[in-house]
């Protein structure tokens, strides 16, 4: 087991950083992250695709590498998660 693999989702085949494309013109939405609402279950970090949300404190969302696919948000057991238009 690599070392990376303990601290990283099922959904991120390389460690954060490794061989993943910035996001390109094409997001249109972004997901954001209700923390009220957020009882920190994990679904979005298991189930993001790019697997760059962040586990602490507060989940953090990594915008540089998001394709704002929506599967955290439709993951979301609390509708924490909402999708708002990119301007």
């Amino acid at each position: 087991m690599h070392p990376w693999s303990a601290s990283r989702p099922l959904s991120a085949w390389l460690p954060g950083g490794y061989c993943r494309s910035r996001r390109g013109a094409h997001r249109v939405f972004r997901p954001v992250i209700d923390d009220d609402r957020c009882s920190k279950c994990s679904m979005c970090w298991v189930y993001c695709p790019e697997g760059i949300i962040t586990r602490g404190e507060r989940y953090t969302i990594d915008y540089d590498y998001c394709k704002g696919c929506g599967v955290c948000a439709e993951e979301c057991p609390r509708s924490a998660i909402t999708m708002i238009r990119e301007e």
